[in-house]
């Protein structure tokens, strides 16, 4: 970057002109700091975001995927995972501290930055309180999601030691496709049912992928 005029390099573009000015490579090359031989920090920027499906798939991405990027040491990679944990934790925290529904699609992103890239069939559920702040975030079952294999006695369990007034279902979809399936509608019915004998509402279901987030509340399914 030091063969950049002055004021086009990112750190001084972000400090005269705030983040919102700095393309998304910018904003990454910030944190990697130095490229490698042959390559200029920008350029492996580019290609890092190109193989991992932009800034989306790198706030996604595992451990273990970041460890096939080739430049990518223990240090850049330990500081990429503690930025992308913060950004976790303060979706989390807004969550935490007003009504999930007064900003929905907050909820998505948190649940696409949460379970969107994992390999495997996951089902977490959002726990709430009577003003719909959240509680927990849990990961409740893992593998092929059925009606048989999603239990709602466990659901009902865990939402009542927390003393849930309220719960957001979700489960990701590793295949990309977000389309929800006629199990995933059974499964939510069910839960719907199990969790009302106890006065608890199942506010929504999201369905997530490395791609977006699809609401069953949204798609008027709830």
């Amino acid at each position: 970057m030091k063969d950049l005029p002055t004021a086009m390099r990112p750190r001084e573009k972000l400090l005269s002109h705030g983040p919102a000015a700095l393309a998304d490579a910018e904003l990454l090359a910030l944190l990697l700091r130095t490229g490698m031989k042959g390559l200029g920090v920008l350029q492996m920027a580019e290609q890092m975001l190109q193989q991992l499906g932009g800034i989306a798939g790198l706030l996604q991405a595992p451990p273990s995927q970041l460890r096939q990027v080739k430049g990518l040491g223990p240090a850049k990679r330990a500081e990429l995972l503690a930025v992308m944990e913060m950004a976790r934790r303060g979706l989390s925290g807004s969550l935490s501290t007003e009504p999930v529904f007064t900003s929905p699609q907050r909820v998505k992103d948190y649940l696409q930055m949460r379970l969107g890239a994992l390999p495997h069939e996951v089902f977490a559920v959002l726990f709430l309180d009577a003003q719909q702040r959240l509680i927990a975030c849990e990961e409740l079952f893992r593998g092929t999601l059925t009606q048989t294999s999603v239990y709602p006695r466990e659901v009902v369990k865990r939402s009542l030691e927390l003393n849930a007034a309220g719960v957001i279902l979700s489960h990701n979809h590793p295949s990309g496709v977000l389309e929800p399936s006629r199990a995933d509608e059974l499964l939510t019915q069910t839960l719907k049912s199990s969790l009302q004998m106890v006065d608890i509402r199942v506010l929504d279901h999201v369905v997530v992928s490395r791609g977006g987030a699809l609401s069953f509340a949204e798609r008027g399914l709830m």
